[in-house]
């Protein structure tokens, strides 16, 4: 692992967004959900593929509060434009996105 300083992890910009509209992937070449996720005034709404699927359908994930770094290049996932990565933690059978445990303010940055 290497270790970055602190001025270089300021660099990471991560946000709380909240999903909009969630949709199956089926042309992902590993289960995925494509999401798009709004983030409020100066971000707005950016889209992105996750491979979630173990623990999420794209019905329970609608209004669905998430955390994201906002400031990674765009990647291409089959046809779809990957804006945002939505973070997560590995479990025994899959992915479960990070969460706060408190009501907080879309566009919100992650400290």
């Amino acid at each position: 692992m290497e270790l970055i300083d602190f001025d270089t992890f300021l660099k990471v910009d991560m946000r709380i967004g909240q999903v909009i509209r969630a949709e199956s992937f089926p042309e992902a070449r590993r289960p995925a959900i494509k999401l798009w996720i709004q983030f409020g005034d100066g971000i707005g709404l950016k889209q992105s593929s996750a491979q979630i699927t173990e623990y999420y359908s794209p019905e329970n994930l609608l209004g669905k509060k998430v955390v994201a770094v906002v400031n990674l290049k765009p990647l291409k996932v089959a046809s779809f434009k990957s804006e945002v990565l939505i973070l997560g933690v590995q479990t025994l059978n899959g992915i479960t996105l990070l969460a706060t445990d408190k009501e907080t303010s879309i566009g919100k940055r992650v400290h």
